[in-house]
C-alpha cells in the first residue's frame, strides 16, 4: 500500500494573503476553459467572439459556485442548513455539489443564450468539450486536500489517508475521478467535437460521459458519513448521475433526427 503524501493546503502566500490549493484548482479549471475556448474560436468551429466566451466564463462561474453550494445544502445535507440557514454562506467549510453547479451552469447558459439569441444546446455544444480539464483540476485539488477518499482496497496502489484516522489502505478515487471524468471524458469530447454534429449531441455526449464516469467511479468512493448508501445500496452520487445518463440519451438520439443543422 501506499502512503498519502502531506501537502502544505496553502499553495502560495504572499505577506498575510494565502492562496490555498483547492482555489488555485479552481483558477486553474476557468484558465484553461478561457484558453481552449480561444483556441476552438480560432479554428472556426464556433462563431462566438472572445468577448462573449470571457462573458460565458463569468457567467459559468457564477453558476458553479451558487449552484455547487445549493447543491451540496439541498440534496446532502438540508435539515443541518436549515437548522443553521447561516451557514450556507460558510463557503470556507467546504461543501460543494457537482450536480448542482451543473445545474447552476445550465441555468446561466439559458441566460446567455437568451441574451445572445442563441440555441441553448449551441452555447452547450460550445462549453461542453472546455470543462473535462477544469474537472480535472478540481478532483486534484481534492486529492491534495487528502478529501473524497475512497473505500477501503487490498489492490496495491490502495492508500492510506490520515485524514481517515484509521490507517486503512483506501482507493485513491480522487485520482480515478481526475482520469475518468477529467482526462478521458476530454478526450472522448475534443475528439467527438472536431468534427460538425448535429445541435445537442456534443452535449449529449458530456452528460452521458461523466454520467458514467461518475457512477462507476462511486463504487470505489466512501460515501459520505451522514449520508451512506441510498436506495438499491447506491451513494447520492450515483442517483444523481442516473438522470444525466438518461437526459444525455434522449438529447443525443433525438438529434439525429432532427433538423437542425449540424454545429460547425
Amino acid at each position: 500500500m501506499l502512503q498519502y503524501p502531506q501537502f502544505d493546503p496553502i499553495a502560495i502566500q504572499i505577506g498575510p494573503v494565502a492562496v490555498h490549493w483547492y482555489g488555485l484548482m479552481y483558477l486553474i479549471g476557468f484558465a484553461l476553459v478561457w484558453v481552449l475556448g480561444r483556441w476552438r474560436i480560432k479554428q472556426g468551429l464556433s462563431d462566438l467572439s472572445f468577448q462573449d466566451l470571457e462573458d460565458l466564463i463569468f457567467y459559468c462561474v457564477l453558476g458553479v459556485v451558487i449552484g455547487g453550494r445549493l447543491g451540496y445544502v439541498i440534496f446532502y445535507q438540508p435539515s443541518q442548513y436549515l437548522a443553521h440557514p447561516i451557514e450556507v454562506f460558510y463557503l470556507w467549510q467546504g461543501g460543494m455539489s457537482f450536480h448542482g453547479g451543473l445545474i447552476g451552469v445550465v441555468l446561466v447558459l439559458l441566460l446567455f443564450a437568451r441574451k445572445k439569441k442563441r440555441h441553448l444546446l449551441e452555447i452547450g455544444d460550445f462549453i461542453a468539450p472546455l470543462i473535462p480539464l477544469g474537472l480535472a483540476a478540481g478532483r486534484l485539488g481534492n486529492f491534495i486536500n487528502g478529501e473524497l477518499w475512497g473505500r477501503p482496497t487490498t489492490l496495491p496502489w490502495g492508500m492510506v489517508f490520515p485524514q481517515t484516522g484509521d490507517g486503512i489502505a483506501r482507493h485513491p478515487s480522487q485520482l480515478y475521478e481526475m482520469g475518468l471524468e477529467g482526462l478521458a471524458l476530454f478526450a472522448i469530447l475534443w475528439w467527438f467535437a472536431r468534427k460538425p454534429r448535429p445541435l445537442g449531441q456534443v452535449s449529449a455526449v458530456f452528460l452521458m460521459g461523466y454520467g458514467i464516469f461518475r457512477f462507476l467511479v462511486e463504487f470505489t468512493r466512501a460515501p459520505d458519513a451522514f449520508l451512506g448508501l441510498l436506495t438499491g445500496g447506491l451513494s447520492m452520487g450515483q442517483l444523481l448521475s442516473l438522470p444525466m445518463i438518461i437526459i444525455g440519451a434522449i438529447i443525443f438520439f433525438r438529434a439525429r433526427k432532427s433538423n437542425h443543422a449540424p454545429i460547425a
